[in-house]
């Protein structure tokens, strides 16, 4: 193939992730209502136009730029699942730690729960999408290793193994706390994080 035509077909591949990465910087700096096309394609360095030929409209961008930049967590959510070893009080500490630094401490997640909590009446199809694609996948690994626990006599059986988002509440509380005090009250993540584990794996403990 041409080398000339190979990179324009590569370009015009990866155009779409840029147009949805530029609008997601957009997106952040004024929100929905007051984000227009015409900025998000200025910092996408298209034209307008471009962005019609991939994305119908404005909502159709901001549906498929939740999912674009959702989606790039969970390669990383599945292989760092795998390559954990030892007990499974351990692995799911280093999970719990793992997933918490993920959704607090990551730009990109702490914005798109903003848009979710501040557009979720105008996008209910994009929320719960967003269930079944995200949380609910981060749900599922901490039930297996939970389960495995239990089966393995780690754990005991108790209530909070059929309601595992429990484990995920104070991850959810860090990034809304991030998001409403910013840096003016700040939690020490990692002091936070490690008493989290210590209720959470005080109600799992088996009996001794």
């Amino acid at each position: 193939m041409d080398p000339e035509l190979n990179k324009r077909a590569r370009r015009k591949a990866e155009r779409p992730a840029e147009i949805l990465d530029a609008a997601f910087e957009e997106f952040v700096k004024g929100g929905y209502a007051a984000t227009r096309l015409e900025d998000v394609a200025a910092r996408a360095c298209v034209t307008k136009g471009t962005i019609y030929f991939y994305f119908e409209t404005k909502e159709r961008v901001f549906d498929e730029m939740i999912r674009h930049k959702s989606q790039a967590f969970f390669p990383e959510l599945g292989s760092y699942a795998e390559k954990l070893q030892g007990s499974y009080n351990s692995r799911l500490r280093s999970f719990i730690v793992f997933v918490y630094r993920k959704i607090a401490e990551d730009r990109t997640s702490r914005e798109t729960l903003r848009f979710l909590i501040a557009e979720g009446s105008r996008f209910p199809d994009l929320v719960d999408r967003h269930y079944e694609e995200f949380v609910r996948p981060v749900i599922d690994q901490f039930s297996k290793l939970i389960e495995a626990g239990v089966k393995a006599g780690e754990f005991r059986a108790s209530p909070a193994c059929a309601f595992t988002e429990i484990v995920m509440s104070p991850a959810l509380l860090l990034s809304l706390w991030s998001m409403l005090f910013g840096t003016r009250k700040q939690l020490d993540v990692a002091v936070f994080t490690d008493a989290s584990i210590d209720l959470i794996m005080k109600g799992l403990e088996a009996g001794r």
